[in-house]
């Protein structure tokens, strides 16, 4: 009696091998997305304050604030705008103009991205 024997694997195997892959997903899947929100968060609030320490520097040189927030770029202040990372764009930034509009257009800036962080606050009041 001739015996072949074939290399594979059995439909065993594989199934427990997708079990352990499929236990290993969902131990490391629900920390995935909090840490990607979690960054951006990060990356947000560095950016804020770059811009803002920028807007201070503007106004300790010139003695008032840039008109917009290309200026900082074309007086090179700023390599670019940063980038919202919530919205993903570096159009959505909220303008807040100083209290006396003779010294300039922007005094601050906010973040315009809707809804809260993690903590439940909005981005817009960051």
């Amino acid at each position: 009696m001739v015996t072949m024997k074939t290399k594979g694997f059995t439909l065993i195997e594989l199934l427990v091998v997708l079990g352990i892959v499929a236990l290993m997903l969902t131990l490391a899947v629900p920390r995935y997305f909090p840490s990607i929100d979690k960054s951006k968060e990060v990356v947000l609030a560095d950016n804020l304050r770059n811009v803002r320490q920028v807007l201070d520097q503007y106004y300790g040189d010139t003695g008032r604030y840039p008109d917009s927030l290309e200026q900082l770029v074309e007086k090179k202040y700023l390599r670019a705008l940063p980038v919202d990372p919530i919205t993903e764009s570096d159009t959505t930034w909220i303008i807040v103009p100083p209290e006396d509009t003779g010294k300039g257009g922007v005094y601050n800036i906010k973040s315009g991205a809707p809804g809260n962080d993690r903590s439940g606050k909005p981005y817009s009041d960051w």
